[in-house]
């Protein structure tokens, strides 16, 4: 649970977390500067190269890794169907897959350690001041880390949910199970940190 790095090695693994943290901030900001639907489908078969490049079973994962993002992109194509903003609605979708995916690229390329040394390096400032940024650097990456498990999650336990009731949306209903999954998660990681010294170290800090 602590980590998402996938285990196919790609030459993206190789590239230093910061060059791809500062690369995902600037192709994010460039995606959202890019009005044109031309542009955005560009965008988007350029990335899917990108998951392409390491291998068919890489680009498998970062597809499943996916599928909780077609619910938003869906939701959002029907609202501008009805609003009849078509077009506008195309670049707006497209631009959220495009930069999730590029975020999942670099979760799946990157080690929870090496975000944490990237986190450490920025948070120099707020060190220097006295405080103690290591809970922060911790909770940061865990917070990165997590989204995308509890994103699965929550669309595995929608989908169990609509095989027992197929009448019946899911909607509210399975908030205190996720609820629950995302507590006990929790708690396995906080166990699976204290077992490697994280907590001492934070605390040292």
């Amino acid at each position: 649970m602590i980590t998402l790095t996938s285990p196919v090695e790609t030459v993206f693994h190789r590239v230093p977390a910061g060059v791809k943290l500062g690369l995902l901030c600037v192709a994010t900001t460039g995606l959202f500067l890019l009005g044109s639907l031309a542009g955005q489908l560009a965008a988007l078969g350029l990335v899917a190269a990108l998951y392409a490049l390491p291998g068919a079973r890489f680009a498998r994962a970062g597809l499943a890794a996916l599928r909780p993002v077609a619910l938003f992109a869906a939701l959002i194509a029907v609202w501008h169907l009805a609003t009849g903003t078509v077009a506008e609605g195309a670049v707006i979708v497209l631009r959220l897959v495009s930069a999730v995916a590029l975020a999942n690229l670099v979760t799946m390329t990157t080690r929870l350690s090496d975000m944490l040394a990237v986190l450490h390096g920025l948070t120099a400032p707020l060190r220097r001041l006295g405080l103690r940024t290591r809970p922060l650097e911790l909770a940061i990456s865990l917070v990165i880390r997590f989204i995308p498990v509890l994103s699965a999650k929550g669309a595995a336990l929608a989908e169990s949910y609509r095989a027992r009731s197929p009448r019946r949306r899911p909607g509210w209903r399975i908030a205190a199970p996720l609820a629950g999954v995302a507590l006990d998660d929790a708690e396995r990681v906080a166990e699976a940190l204290r077992a490697r010294g994280g907590l001492s170290e934070g605390a040292k800090r």
